[in-house]
């Protein structure tokens, strides 16, 4: 306050220097540049002064808050919190190990996928309504975010000789809405078994026990047919 007072009572609108600059008007032309000169040095120095006097000031003030909000080392600090294991990844993590324990292993692949993979190699016709490029996001005419993760199954025919047992899991991508159901990103796991004398009652009995183990044993299962353009026959 008493920084301020004096730089109102130097410098401010009726202040003693400001007063004085007003009146070199009445004086002589001989006096008048000398005059002004000492007076806008002083000015200057004034407002110097104060500057300083204002920086010594809130170094002060900053000093004594600093003390008044010393820090307590021997307070407990702030409690940090744990990362956590994202729910799809437990549940993705929960179903490879049924399989595992079923004999199966784990295949991955790639999100952005050949055209052959994808279709042609599964048995989906060009005309298919797979292929249309509002079901599908394509990078190229080629080349297309995987809609589904059986092109894994072709790549690891391809790559081993029976008898394959495998799981894939990973991302998919589709052109969809989104709502409850539907996710333009979204994830999916399928099996693939090749080797002699498999039959349905195999892939009921993979299918019934995985249910018991992720659900519980008392749930239910149901066995019924149907069609994908891959699968013949399919349930």
């Amino acid at each position: 306050k008493d920084i301020e007072k004096l730089r109102v009572e130097y410098l401010g609108r009726k202040g003693s220097l400001t007063l004085l600059l007003r009146k070199l008007g009445t004086l002589s032309k001989e006096e008048r540049p000398k005059a002004g000169q000492l007076l806008n040095q002083t000015k200057r120095e004034v407002e110097e002064l104060l500057k300083i006097k204002d920086v010594e000031i809130e170094k002060l003030q900053k000093e004594k808050r600093l003390q008044g909000e010393g820090i307590d080392i021997t307070l407990p600090g702030k409690k940090l919190d744990k990362g956590t294991i994202h729910p799809i990844n437990l549940v993705l993590k929960e179903i490879e190990e049924i399989f595992l324990g079923l004999g199966f292993k784990i295949e991955e692949g790639p999100e952005v996928e050949l055209d052959y993979y994808n279709f042609e190699a599964l048995n989906i016709p060009k005309d298919h309504p797979a292929r249309d490029d509002q079901d599908s996001f394509y990078i190229t005419k080629d080349i297309l975010l995987r809609p589904q993760t059986s092109p894994v199954q072709i790549r690891t025919m391809e790559s081993q000789k029976p008898p394959v047992r495998i799981i894939a899991t990973g991302k998919c991508y589709r052109r969809d809405a989104t709502d409850s159901t539907h996710s333009p990103m979204f994830h999916q796991i399928e099996g693939l078994a090749v080797d002699k004398d498999i039959t349905f009652g195999d892939l009921k009995g993979v299918l019934t026990v995985f249910v018991h183990r992720m659900f519980g044993k008392d749930r239910k299962v149901r066995f019924r047919p149907g069609y994908f353009p891959f699968v013949e026959p399919g349930a």
